[in-house]
């Protein structure tokens, strides 16, 4: 501790107050994009919806949850700069809040955003949410209003395994492991979106507003001449006292989200792990100040110390294999009162820094700690020396070793996720239970320039300044997150926070002993 404290006062007197300066540029980027994506859709959608005497979206989340608990929104940038920028934050809210005192997934269409219809992107957010939920056993509540799948896109979200059917599939099984399914419809539910409340354990319907059906009006009357309202064929009376698709009748929105609250109270609650909690005890710095620690310039390495005492209880880091691989820290910390080990790129990856870090998480999987990894990686050292040394063969140990892992893993892409060290430190692929990136973050196989360079070495295209291009821009944090292949990005400011209570529902898993395959010695 008291090295880092060292480090930090020169920091502070030196590189500190313009990393400061330069990063709050980035944190008012972060702040004015994200308030673009919640912002719903256009204002003519959102006073329609409004007329139609119906809360936002965002407005029923927060009728939904506890009192002065923090909602913590996944996936805001989904669909971000795709589409013209016509589907904010993909049509749909997820995340995860507490309800009645239990932590609940929860999924909101977004009626005022292309009558909440369903794009690529929305589906991946939804089953997502849905993956979530099943690994951490959360009570799922979907607030329905959609027009089902957006006809345009029809061929991107219909007939695919992780298609629009997924969600319904999805349903079923989380149902069939005794995770709650409850259903809100508080707009339309039409087409395949009508499985939706009807694939739920439970349902409510708000009279003269909710409607389920599979064919609307216009179609009914399309293939049979009947003419028919869409309340009369479909709508609150009609399920709940003729059909039997739904359970609960409500008179307004707010009347509907307090039934739901009701019905998660009577839910039981899940077993924790039994694992050694303490009281959480705040860090000792402040939060904003980890901004000082963070370059915009990835070239310049990250003071992963820095960032983890400005993250963990008491800024108290019981660090493992101090001398040792030092290009990667690992050590033991608290988060909120819950102990973690966390591995962190000081640089890239060395032969003694892999097998280090397998080493660690071997000794968590053992005790049974979760894992944070906080990503700031060029990848593995590369070079005729080190080929020889056989730094695949010590790569592959680290490999394995995140890929077997079974404890909870937390990742969190604080600078550069380049090359194989991204699957070495639990990206995307490696099913980390969260994935998260600060704003100024990059995910790439490698830099713009290295892959200009390894072109013109190979023979191939010398269109640097395009190829430099192409890959400055799909490599942001923005780019990824627009894909999902990230669960949002976090302000360093807010990141513990929003680790406590990731890091707390990863404790309803049950965690079975790590086995693993072959290690290549």
């Amino acid at each position: 501790m008291e090295n880092i404290k060292q480090n930090q006062g020169v920091e502070k007197s030196s590189s500190f107050l313009m990393n400061q300066a330069d990063y709050q540029l980035v944190i008012d980027d972060f702040r004015h994009r994200v308030a673009a994506v919640c912002s719903h859709g256009p204002a003519k959608a959102v006073e329609k919806h409004r007329e139609r005497g119906k809360l936002l979206a965002r407005e029923r989340i927060d009728l939904l949850v506890d009192s002065k608990t923090t909602f913590v929104e996944l996936s805001s940038f989904a669909a971000y700069g795709q589409y013209d920028d016509a589907f904010p934050s993909a049509g749909i809210i997820t995340g995860i809040g507490v309800v009645a005192g239990r932590e609940c997934m929860i999924v909101a269409n977004d009626a005022t955003v292309k009558g909440g219809t369903y794009i690529r992107e929305t589906i991946k957010k939804h089953v997502r949410a849905q993956e979530i939920a099943f690994k951490s056993k959360l009570p799922c509540i979907y607030l329905v209003d959609s027009g089902g799948i957006f006809l345009p896109e029809q061929a991107n979200v219909f007939p695919d395994r992780f298609d629009f059917g997924r969600v319904f599939f999805n349903q079923a099984r989380l149902s069939a492991e005794g995770i709650a399914q409850i259903a809100v419809v508080m707009g339309s539910c039409t087409a395949g979106g009508a499985y939706v409340p009807a694939m739920c354990d439970e349902t409510i319907i708000v009279r003269n507003q909710g409607t389920i059906f599979i064919g609307g009006p216009p179609l009914v009357k399309a293939a049979t001449g009947e003419e028919v309202t869409a309340e009369e064929l479909g709508g609150g009376n009609v399920h709940t006292q003729i059909s039997g698709v739904a359970d609960h009748l409500a008179d307004d929105d707010e009347h509907a989200l307090a039934i739901c609250r009701k019905l998660v109270a009577g839910l039981p609650k899940p077993m924790k792990q039994a694992i050694d909690l303490k009281d959480p005890v705040d860090p000792l710095y402040s939060a904003e100040d980890l901004y000082g620690y963070l370059s915009t310039d990835l070239k310049k390495p990250v003071n992963v110390k820095a960032v983890i005492e400005h993250l963990v209880d008491g800024s108290d880091f019981q660090e493992f294999k101090a001398g040792y691989g030092k290009t990667l820290i690992t050590g033991f910390a608290r988060i909120k009162g819950i102990p973690v080990g966390i591995l962190g790129n000081q640089s890239f990856l060395t032969a003694e820094s892999a097998r280090k870090g397998a080493h660690f998480i071997q000794l968590c999987n053992q005790r049974q700690v979760p894992l944070l990894f906080l990503q700031s990686i060029t990848g593995f050292i590369v070079g005729k020396k080190y080929e020889h040394e056989g730094i695949a063969r010590d790569g592959a140990k680290l490999i394995n070793a995140v890929a077997n892992s079974t404890v909870p893993k937390i990742t969190v892409v604080i600078g550069g996720s380049f090359g194989a060290g991204n699957y070495a430190m639990s990206g995307r692929a490696y099913d980390p239970d969260f994935l998260f990136m600060w704003p100024h973050a990059r995910i790439a196989v490698m830099g713009g320039e290295q892959a200009t360079g390894v072109l013109q070495n190979i023979g191939g295209s010398s269109e640097n300044n395009s190829l430099i291009e192409q890959f400055e821009r799909e490599s942001t944090a923005y780019f990824s997150s627009s894909r999902l292949w990230d669960d949002g990005i976090l302000d360093p400011a807010d990141t513990r926070d929003i680790l406590g209570l990731a890091f707390w529902v990863t404790l309803n898993q049950s965690v079975n002993q790590a086995r693993y395959g072959i290690f290549r010695m």
